[in-house]
């Protein structure tokens, strides 16, 4: 109560703040009548004034009065536009790394341009990073405008760009791009072999539009690069005809956590199918030669029940798309991981394409935290601040409205099925349409939004259906939703980066109606203002009418996709009316909703057709959204955590690379390695504190003519008295010093150089690859320990920790291997050439993928990296001192041998 009076009188935390800012506000709008006074060169010649200052030493937030003048008339001049001050504040918002939440129709694109122009001036790049190509490309353009009359570079990335087109659209002093584009751009730089072929330079300053949608929705799933594996598809197919046979009773599924799984009888009926097929070796499903058909029939199973056609994905010219659940986007190219995607296909009787083999791969929450000042702006972000402070330290700022919000948000209306919810909304709708008022009617799948178009049509209400199946028209028909009368069914609206303007869109009825003409023609402008003024007459009459409104079908999973379908509505201080239309049936209320409670209200108190609106209820239903929104921040707070592992890893990789590529020379890493493979092949043979007789002199004989091409007199050696394993250290490290000085003479240094680095660059990548699959095969059933009474991702870390060190061992020895065993011809190797990868993002739990493009039909892997067979030398048994010979392997670990058996059960057994 105390805090509710002292909020009333003093505002919240977040109003006091935006106040403090209007000193800054007042600063840039007492040097507009100085700037306007400038000529259009003087004005461009403030940017080179401004780096001048810089490099005086002066700071960036000295400038910011200055700056954002200089913009603010740039705009004017350029496009029209003047920066409100509540654009202003949002612009100081941006420049402190904060997240800037702006209502819809605010300006956010134009907000951008101030810190942007600001963080520019230092000339080290800035990065706005837009949800899709079209934004990227229409922003960079638009706002480039300004951008190039100030005197700066404007770049766009886009795919099917060439690597110099890239590099050059990264040097500009500002880059547009998507999310996924700079993601795959940073894990394919690190795949290459020189630094001249990168394109990315260091990372500076991002703005990252619609927030929400890149740092939380699509972060649950990470970047993934990968190359195909051998094709499987007869194995599907079968696995899929023999699941389509089983009924309910043989499988349970759970909703809430989108799992199916057998059940004891399903279990028995699959494996006599199974066995009856050929597809299983003995009769037991789970014997370990099963485990890969195991895994097509769990994969399959949740294809058949867990994942419908037309919400989860569509079939188009003959392959499986997966449908966005945010925004309801058709999404080419992407594809479901760990064999998911392939068993869809199967199910639904079209080509399966092969599965694929992780190459490299990054969460967008460890990518955009490698950028030293990170912000960004959205109309829908204090639902989530806690998770932005927690995963990226950045605090939400609510920035006011240039005019007051007039929009009304009514209760909920419930009924008691989908039946009377359906009959309920068309009637509403042709009452709206009837009085000339456009209606803009939110679906959350494909599914439900042409029951929804068939309905309407069988009433006689002339509507339009925006849906991943008209991806293309989507920016004409919501550019056209607030004409009299107009009504528009959409599966959703995030990210749709078009207003919804009443009376119409200009340039978007020019393009409809006259795509003959020429904009800047005589007849372009004279048709413009004739259009220009039914636009403003057809305005009048929809805000007469009430202006836009905006009728949800169903309750989104999350509070922010509700929000931002009613944000469409009451622009700019235009009016508006917003309801939300439920019902029993409803997947948010069956799933997780007070089941009880619903029913026993709803059933026995309700008379069909007959509705109840209630805040009470209302608020239930908000509290169910809650927990939703909870258990998906676990899932993405679960991805970093497990990332996190990864990651600390992959800079290690990443920056050894880096190192290698720019080092003069190597020499110095590859006589380190060379010498500890022999202390590690000794030691493994020859462990300190053992007799002779113990030592394994033939498997030390063998391991080093096959790793270091010698034959060295180790019988003789072993005849002498005071032999050590110190002592064969030295003499092998000698001879194969000696061997490597030898070869060193019949090569140029410079080109041995090089050839050193190509070896060392190319066993790296082999083995890091490797080790992403053993990663990826470790994640997916670490979870398995729990039962054991531990915590899943502290056993991965340890595990983790420990097949690093093997990867760092293999790695060492192989390079060690190749160079001592190489045969140098006199013709320069070219540099490996990398291929185009599949780029996919992809979710490591859930399988979901979220990818924005594909780089390449073929997908090809490294075929240039040869195919390496590390050795494994025999570990040692026996007795010294009184004890078990201990050799430098964990007991839990891996055996070195390669048999695939634990050490304690198989080299680390008692003798």
């Amino acid at each position: 109560m105390i805090a509710g009076l002292a909020k009333s009188i003093f505002g919240s935390a977040n109003d006091r703040y935006v106040r403090g800012l209007g000193k800054y506000v007042d600063a840039v709008n007492s040097l507009e009548p100085s700037i306007q006074a400038l000529n259009d060169d003087e004005l461009r010649g403030q940017t080179e004034l401004f780096r001048q200052r810089l490099a005086n030493g002066e700071k960036l937030d000295s400038l910011l009065p200055e700056a954002f003048a200089t913009v603010r008339e740039a705009a004017i001049r350029t496009l029209g536009q003047r920066h409100y001050d509540v654009q202003l504040i949002g612009g100081i918002a941006l420049h402190r790394g904060e997240i800037a939440e702006m209502k819809t129709g605010e300006g956010k694109t134009l907000v951008a341009t101030l810190a942007v122009y600001l963080n520019a001036l230092e000339g080290r790049g800035v990065h706005v990073v837009t949800v899709n190509d079209y934004l990227a490309r229409r922003d960079a353009d638009w706002m480039g405008q300004i951008y190039r009359f100030l005197g700066m570079t404007v770049g766009v990335i886009v795919p099917n760009l060439s690597d110099e087109e890239r590099r050059e659209a990264y040097n500009s002093d500002i880059t547009y791009a998507t999310n996924n584009e700079l993601g795959f751009d940073y894990l394919r730089d690190n795949m290459k072999y020189s630094r001249d072929a990168m394109v990315q330079r260091p990372f500076n300053f991002a703005i990252v539009d619609e927030v929400d949608s890149i740092l939380i929705d699509e972060a649950r799933t990470p970047l993934i690069i990968s190359g195909p594996t051998d094709d499987k598809s007869d194995l599907y197919m079968s696995v899929d005809a023999l699941v389509k046979t089983l009924g309910e009773g043989d499988y349970e599924k759970d909703e809430k956590q989108r799992s199916v799984v057998l059940t004891e009888d399903g279990t028995e009926k699959a494996e006599r199918m199974l066995e009856e097929a050929g597809l299983i070796e003995g009769r037991n499903l789970y014997d370990i030669a099963n485990t890969q058909v195991v895994h097509h029939l769990n994969q399959s199973l949740k294809a058949n029940v867990m994942f419908k056609k037309d919400i989860d994905y569509i079939v188009k010219d003959g392959k499986v798309v997966i449908i966005d659940e945010f925004t309801g986007r058709m999404m080419d190219g992407r594809r479901w991981s760990d064999g998911l995607h392939q068993a869809v296909e199967a199910k639904e009787g079209v080509t399966i394409e092969p599965e694929n083999q992780t190459l490299a791969s990054i969460t967008f929450q460890n990518y955009f935290r490698m950028y030293p000042k990170l912000s960004g702006m959205t109309g829908t972000a204090m639902t989530e601040a806690p998770e932005f402070f927690d995963i990226y330290k950045m605090n939400v700022v609510s920035i006011p409205t240039n005019v007051d919000v007039k929009r009304i948000d009514e209760d909920d209306e419930f009924y008691k099925n989908f039946t009377d919810k359906l009959a309920a909304i068309a009637k509403e709708i042709k009452a709206r349409q009837e009085k000339g008022q456009p209606v803009l009617v939110g679906t959350v799948s494909i599914e439900k939004s042409e029951m929804l178009g068939e309905f309407l049509t069988k009433e006689g209400i002339q509507h339009s259906v925006l849906n991943a199946r008209f991806h293309e028209t989507e920016a004409h028909i919501v550019a056209q939703a607030g004409r009299m009368g107009a009504v528009t069914v959409s599966t959703n609206m995030a990210g749709r980066g078009t207003d919804i303007q009443l009376g119409g869109n200009l340039p978007f009825r020019m393009q409809d109606e006259h795509p003959d003409l020429v904009a800047g023609t005589p007849e372009y402008e004279a048709k413009a203002e004739q259009i220009r003024a039914e636009i403003a007459q057809e305005k009048q009459r929809v805000l007469e009418v009430g202006g836009l409104f905006v009728l949800g079908t169903e309750r989104h999973e999350s509070r922010r996709i509700d929000n931002q379908l009613r944000g469409r509505s009451g622009r700019q201080g235009d009016p508006g009316l917003s309801r939300f239309y439920l019902s029993l049936d409803d997947d948010l209320l069956r799933i997780f909703g007070p089941q009880t409670m619903f029913a026993r209200l709803m059933n026995k108190n309700l008379e069909d057709g007959e509705a109840i609106v209630s805040p009470w209820i209302s608020k239930a239903i908000e509290t169910a959204q809650k927990k939703v929104e909870a258990r998906n921040y676990d899932i993405r707070k679960q991805v970093v955590e497990f990332d996190d592992v990864m990651n600390d890893q992959r800079k290690v990789i990443y920056e050894q690379r880096a190192d290698i590529m720019d080092a003069d020379s190597v020499s110095d890493v590859i006589n380190d390695m060379r010498a500890e493979t022999v202390v590690a092949l000794v030691t493994v043979h020859c462990p300190p504190a053992t007799y002779p007789e113990q030592w394994d002199v033939e498997g030390l004989k063998r391991d080093l003519d096959e790793v270091f091409g010698l034959q060295p007199p180790i019988d003789d050696w072993m005849q002498e008295e005071a032999v050590e394993p110190e002592l064969i250290i030295e003499r092998v490290q000698q001879l194969a010093d000696e061997r490597m000085t030898a070869k060193l003479s019949e090569v140029e240094p410079d080109r041995w150089t090089d050839i050193e680095k190509q070896i060392l660059i190319q066993t790296l990548d082999h083995h890091w690859k490797e080790h992403l699959a053993t990663l990826d095969a470790l994640r997916t059933v670490i979870h398995l320990r729990s039962y054991a009474q531990k915590k899943p991702i502290d056993e991965y870390k340890q595990e983790a920790f420990l097949l690093f060190e093997r990867l760092l061992v293999a790695i060492r020895e192989e390079v060690t291997r190749v160079l001592m065993r190489i045969e140098v011809s006199f013709d320069p190797p070219p540099l490996p050439v990398l291929p185009d990868f599949i780029t996919q993002h992809l979710d490591p739990f859930s399988g979901d993928d979220d990818t924005a493009d594909i780089d390449a039909s073929t997908g090809a892997i490294l075929s240039n990296i040869p195919n390496l067979n590390i050795p494994q030398p025999q570990m040692p048994r026996g007795e010294a001192a009184g004890g078990v010979v201990e050799a430098p392997v964990s007991r839990n670990s891996p055996c070195p041998c390669g048999s695939g058996k634990k050490y304690k059960h198989c080299h680390g057994q008692p003798a």
